[in-house]
This record gives structure tokens, C-alpha cells and sequence, in this order.
């Protein structure tokens, strides 16, 4: 059962609870997925938390290049692996 302060959103297709404030960079670790895949395959995830460093950057809603850590979720949003 939801709680009132879940939302819900996709990652890479499957849906995933998370906490109302939780940053898309966050979910895409909840969900044990990379942001995106590094041009030889290696998967990348968020290291600053700043948006400086863009290793976060993940399709969002479709949208390519999305700096995910800054990002709060909101329900429905929808979160790919970039490739």
C-alpha cells in the first residue's frame, strides 16, 4: 500500500516507489541501475551531486542529457538508462 509520501515513477520501464523529494539520481540507485553507459558500455551513475560533473545524465521523459541529481522525482516520471 502507498504511502502518502511515495510517488511512483519508471525506471528503465519498471515501476519503483520512492519518497516525495527523492532525486532521480537517487531512484535510478534505488532501482541498482547506472544513469547512463559510458561510451565503451561502463555504467555511470551521479558523483558530485552538484550537476558539475554530468556523469548523472539520464533520459527523462524522453528528454536525453538530463542532469538527474538536482532532479526531484514526480509522480509518473519516467527514467531511462542512457546509451
Amino acid at each position: 500500500m502507498p504511502t502518502p509520501d511515495a510517488i511512483t515513477v519508471a525506471v528503465n520501464g519498471q515501476p519503483l516507489q520512492v519518497a516525495r523529494g527523492t532525486t532521480a539520481a537517487a531512484a535510478f540507485a534505488l532501482a541498482s541501475a547506472p544513469c547512463r553507459l559510458s561510451t565503451t558500455g561502463d555504467p555511470r551513475s551521479g558523483v558530485c551531486g552538484m550537476g558539475i560533473c554530468f556523469e548523472c545524465r539520464a533520459i527523462v521523459d524522453g528528454v536525453r542529457h538530463v542532469r538527474t541529481c538536482q532532479l526531484p522525482c514526480y509522480d509518473g516520471m519516467k527514467l531511462e538508462t542512457q546509451q
